[in-house]
Order: structure tokens, then sequence, then C-alpha cells
């Protein structure tokens, strides 16, 4: 966790329990660092990177939290630079409680998982929307190539603080495709082994 990530995510009430609880002291030194935006570092952006999906939180009038999962092809959340995020807004169900969430706050929170390395990343920041026709070189740049979901805005997302999450009680999951090949190079293996011992026992006269 760093410094600027527990300055946002550790207010008074939160405290007051940590005091409870006994660990204020060691999180409160851990919070004693300047008011400044932390900055997406090479492990970060290969680790956003990699991301087919996430989870976004966004607050609407109600001041219920919201959170969409929001998915494509592998790298479609781009690092822009070490304080920025963008992706296309792919067209989904079209009821764009995000969308509309934004207008009234701008603050979210992502949850990026990688369940087969039991790793997680969380992250604040302070997002804003771009209509495709307002934009279209942006929306090329965060295009995906060969993929042919109508990208109807884009979503900025200003870098505010982040945290690599404790991975305890992530369960270690992957993906169908990685499982799938792992499976069919064993049945090609045992195939494999099954022709040479069917030679081998017809060498030596084996019924």
């Amino acid at each position: 966790m760093t410094g600027h990530y527990a300055q946002v995510a550790f207010t008074p009430a939160v405290r007051e329990h940590q005091r409870k609880h006994g660990s204020l002291r060691s999180y409160e030194r851990m919070a004693e660092v300047p008011a400044v935006a932390d900055r997406i570092g090479q492990d970060e952006a290969w680790f956003i990177g990699e991301r087919d999906s996430f989870y976004l939180a966004t607050v609407g009038e109600t001041g219920w939290p919201y959170i969409q999962h929001r998915g494509g092809p592998r790298g479609f959340l781009k690092v822009i630079d070490s304080s920025t995020l963008g992706f296309a807004d792919f067209r989904g169900n079209r009821q764009y409680i995000s969308r509309g969430n934004l207008d009234h706050d701008d603050r979210v929170a992502l949850f990026l998982m990688d369940y087969s390395a039991k790793a997680r990343m969380k992250i604040f920041g302070r997002a804003k929307t771009i209509e495709a026709v307002d934009d279209p070189e942006l929306m090329a740049a965060l295009a995906v190539d060969g993929y042919q979901a109508h990208v109807e805005r884009a979503v900025l997302i200003q870098v505010e603080a982040f945290d690599w999450n404790c991975r305890q009680h992530i369960p270690e999951l992957y993906p169908r495709e990685e499982v799938l090949d792992a499976v069919q190079s064993l049945r090609d293996r045992i195939a494999e082994l099954e022709r040479e011992n069917a030679k081998l026992r017809g060498s030596i006269g084996c019924e």
C-alpha cells in the first residue's frame, strides 16, 4: 500500500477502528508522506496491460455505490502516461448507470484481478468521459485492433492512488482457454504414449 492510498482511504472513522484494534500506529507512519498523487510505474503498467477485465465503482446521486464489470480484449485498459489510464467504452446493455454517475461524481475505484497469480490491484481515481463524435483521434488511440464492439465513448482516469493488496483468500483460477490447452497437451501426450506402447507390444508379440 502506498502512503497516499492510506491518506485517501483512512478516514477518521476508519482510523478510529484501527485505533480500537491496535493497527493505527503502523498505518499512521505509512501515511506520513506528502499528499501527492501516486505514479504508475513499470510493474503497475505491465499488470494493467495484461488484464482483460476489471471492476469499476462509481457513486450515484442517491449516495449508493455501483460496481460494474468491464471486459474486453487483453490490454483494452491502457496506460496513457504515469498518471492517466484510458479505455474505450464499448456499447453494452445501455443502462448507462456508470455514465450517469460520472456526471454527478467523478470519483471512481478500480479493482483489477489476476486470479491465476493470486494478485490484485486497487486504484482510486477521477474519471471523465469523451463522446466518440467529439474526439475521433482519441477513440482510435484507445481502440483494440480486431475487436468489433461498438465504441460509444472514451473514459480517461486520472490516477490518485493505488494499492497492491494481500493475496490471502484469493481463489487460484485459470482462464478456460489455458485449461483447455493444457488438457489437450496431456491428451496428445497420452495418445502418443499409447501408440508407442502398442508398437512395443507388437514387436514382442504380446496380444
